[in-house]
């Protein structure tokens, strides 16, 4: 399968759902599954929902899947893709699940399948806030994680200094026991953790005081981290190996960098492109001129074309945020004019602007005169139309009955010759 899809999308379940509801679904998924179903069996399909019941059905993967998606049990969950499900044919339903994922099995049928090793330790998470023009240009930063490591005193072993360390007798050093198990017409290993060593595969007299016989303590680890020029807020960085480390010598989970980016005063930005603000005079957008606008590098000189308009928006090509692992390639920075208007004005100023008005025959006041004049040619109006309605009413009443018929009819006739198909002559 070239992409994974989702796993509770794989069962048919909500991410919600119980551990009974998921085992459920999947019962009832793989009984339509099952590659011995000549009518919908699907042997890839299958194989796929039982990775995804692997997962699911353990409660410490579910939640780093939750966490992380499928980066997050990457190593932890089994792959069935090279699993030859021909072995078990005429398994039941009920004794598949057993046999797969029961009694603490991580082996496989007749020696398919692998044998898990030591766990991987858990993963971690850290959250980074970066300034809103490292995250424009990348930076690099020191972080620091408190993580699970091998115990200082004693080496990771488990053991007090002095201590004697032996062999497990009973599962011979490796943490492990096989079972051999008849299933009906097949013989299969159940492997399970060595109930004598707890998986460690040694056995300690004396344990280690500062780890408990853990072998492993709390330790301060720092790392330079790289963070790529035009990393977005809410980003997720992978750091591999840099989590807690596994029990029993297991390898080192990862350390997953949650992006915070700090807002900018002036600065909006949306994706690759920056948006901000700039005021403009009424003087500049009627004449035009230059402004300082700030961008990322800095203060830079925009012409503002004479005759701006409030809201008119002008580009500054490759002054936006450059493209994720593309550091040559930058967006565009948007830049809004939003004109100003003056609220003090001094004497001098406002001589200007009335001046202004007077030359472009802008009328700044309304003469009482005009407005009363106006009035009574308003009036004037009102009379004539208010004689011609009267005229018209009493022209109206001398019409017959005939002659609102004919009108009527003469209308009707007008409407069915506009809409009448036109026939060629």
């Amino acid at each position: 399968m070239s992409e994974k899809r989702d796993y509770y999308e794989v069962i048919g379940v909500a991410k919600g759902a119980t551990q009974e509801e998921i085992k459920k679904a999947f019962k009832k998924k793989a009984r339509l599954l099952h590659p011995d179903v000549k009518e919908s069996g699907d042997e890839q399909a299958f194989k796929e929902l039982a990775e995804a019941y692997e997962v699911l059905s353990d409660p410490q993967k579910r939640a780093s899947y939750d966490r992380y998606g499928h980066e997050g049990v990457k190593g932890a969950a089994r792959s069935f893709d090279d699993f030859d499900f021909s072995n078990f044919s005429g398994f039941g339903i009920d004794e598949l699940i057993e046999a797969l994922f029961g009694g603490g099995m991580r082996g496989g049928f007749g020696g398919f399948g692998r044998q898990a090793g030591p766990p991987q330790g858990a993963h971690q998470r850290y959250d980074l806030e970066l300034d809103f023009l490292e995250a424009v240009f990348g930076c690099e930063k020191k972080i620091e994680v408190n993580r699970l490591d091998d115990c200082t005193t004693c080496l990771g072993t488990g053991a007090a200094p002095g201590s004697t360390v032996s062999t497990c007798q009973t599962c011979g050093g490796m943490g492990q026991v096989k079972e051999l198990v008849n299933m009906l017409f097949v013989q299969t290993y159940q492997i399970s953790v060595c109930p004598h060593c707890r998986g460690n595969g040694k056995k300690i007299d004396k344990p280690c005081r500062d780890c408990r016989g853990d072998g492993l303590t709390r330790k301060r680890k720092s790392y330079d981290l790289k963070v790529p020029a035009g990393i977005a807020d809410g980003s997720r960085m992978r750091v591999a190996g840099f989590g807690d480390k596994g029990q029993h010598g297991g390898a080192f989970g990862d350390l997953y960098v949650q992006i915070h980016v700090k807002p900018h005063k002036e600065m909006v930005r949306d994706g690759v492109t920056i948006h901000v603000k700039q005021p403009v005079s009424f003087s500049m957008a009627a004449l035009g001129g230059e402004v300082l606008v700030p961008t990322v590098e800095g203060s830079k000189i925009l012409k503002i074309p004479a005759g701006i308009q409030s809201g008119a928006q002008l580009v500054m090509r490759d002054q936006g945020v450059p493209y994720l692992n593309v550091p040559n390639k930058r967006g565009d920075q948007i830049v809004h004019i939003a004109i100003t208007t003056p609220t003090k004005l001094s004497k001098e100023e406002k001589e200007i602007y009335k001046r202004l008005a007077e030359l472009s025959g802008e009328q700044l006041t309304i003469d009482t005169e005009d407005l009363e004049n106006d009035g009574d040619e308003n009036k004037g109006a009102d009379s004539k139309a208010e004689s011609k309605k009267k005229a018209h009413h009493q022209n109206g009443k001398k019409k017959t009955d005939n002659d609102d018929d004919k009108d009527d009819s003469s209308l009707l006739d007008k409407i069915v010759d506009a809409f009448r198909p036109k026939t060629s002559e």
